[in-house]
């Protein structure tokens, strides 16, 4: 049997076979497989000098039973391998789809008026437009059905649903990307690890200003109600993020710490709201009630005083 396709073709698509086959199975993280197990580096090439040896072998077989051919045989078998090949199937569909008449069937179609010797034939539309334009009726009908006879969705209730899942896979990708978050869109972080990431970044870096407990010192109390520069999640992160007041205060620690950093230490020192310190500080600022949880018996505010 002749074969269709030349050993260029074969030997790179059994190659990328292999090597798709291999990195699918193979789990390697981030990195290709290839690149992080030089192993496989190693098997590939292997992989491709096998290849090339089947055709090899392969071609020398043929060439060996070749030579035991008859003239007759030889013949036959070299004008079979210089015949191209056609897709016999596809050009009989193409042919029916276009439905075209050959120069030599034209007699048959043309019409008998002319015009200075000009004649028209008179072909018929291509199947393939009508089969098209078949099915766009069908498409309007079980259109029509769906979506005004039986009332289906319509295109605000789509637009609905669409933005709750864009919404959905927005939140989904926040909880494993802390690091976009921002003044807007912070919140209290609950979690056990995070309020312990939270508790070392300030026992590294706050309890000079604020002591351990947070009773304060050279910075405000935390275990009070009253702020200098608003309470509440968002107004800690924005005071720790860009600095205290100007001439006075803690420095801006966004060039230090990640976002992610910067809530938790926020959610952290939150905790001290309600606690009794040691010797706390009396109290600065304003008093803070966060109005989005009047029920709560612990405001989520402070102002707090980073130290290098």
């Amino acid at each position: 049997m002749k074969n269709m396709t030349p050993w260029w073709i074969r030997i790179p698509f059994f190659f990328f076979l292999i090597f798709g086959l291999m990195e699918y199975f193979i789990d390697s993280g981030a990195k290709p497989a290839f690149i992080e197990y030089p192993i496989a580096q190693f098997f590939l090439l292997m992989v491709l000098l096998i290849l090339i040896a089947i055709e090899l072998i392969v071609k020398s077989v043929e060439n060996v039973l070749f030579q035991t051919l008859s003239e007759e045989a030889k013949e036959r078998y070299l004008n079979a391998q210089t015949k191209s090949w056609e897709w016999t199937w596809g050009k009989r569909m193409y042919t029916k789809l276009l439905g075209s008449k050959s120069i030599q069937e034209e007699g048959e179609i043309i019409l008998d008026h002319n015009y200075d010797g000009i004649r028209e034939l008179d072909n018929k539309l291509p199947p393939w437009w009508v089969y098209l334009f078949y099915a766009t009726i069908l498409f309007g009908v079980v259109y029509l059905a769906r979506f005004h006879v039986f009332n289906d969705y319509d295109q605000k209730l789509e637009y609905e649903m669409e933005i709750a899942e864009a919404q959905e896979a927005i939140e989904a990708y926040r909880k494993t990307a802390k690091d976009l978050v921002d003044v807007n869109t912070v919140t209290l972080l609950t979690d056990a690890s995070d309020l312990s990431a939270g508790k070392a970044i300030f026992e590294a870096s706050c309890v000079v200003c604020h002591m351990a407990d947070g009773g304060g010192g050279i910075g405000p109390n935390l275990t009070d109600q009253y702020w200098i520069l608003g309470g509440g999640i968002k107004n800690v992160f924005r005071t720790i993020s860009e600095g205290g007041r100007d001439g006075k205060g803690m420095i801006s620690w966004k060039q230090t710490l990640k976002p992610v950093e910067m809530a938790q230490v926020a959610s952290y020192l939150l905790t001290f709201q309600g606690t009794t310190p040691a010797n706390p500080k009396a109290a600065e600022g304003d008093l803070y009630i966060d109005e989005n949880a009047p029920s709560e018996s612990v405001s989520d505010s402070t102002t707090v005083a980073l130290n290098e």
